[in-house]
């Protein structure tokens, strides 16, 4: 499942490089602190490698 917004990937990103121990999981906040928390390696990496040409910043919560 590719990101919805260049924020998404970003944070997923950052998730990713805790999950793999490449940056410390303190300095997570936000997002990337959620997706760290309740997303697999795989997923993240899914939401991560998603090319940001033509994404939205940004992209309202729609809960």
């Amino acid at each position: 499942m590719p990101a919805r917004s260049k924020a998404q990937q970003r944070a997923a990103g950052a998730a990713l490089s805790a999950k793999r121990g490449e940056t410390k999981v303190a300095e997570l906040q936000g997002a990337s602190r959620e997706m760290y928390d309740s997303m697999t390696e795989d997923e993240l990496e899914d939401f991560a490698s998603t090319d940001l040409d033509g994404l939205p910043d940004h992209v309202e919560d729609d809960r």
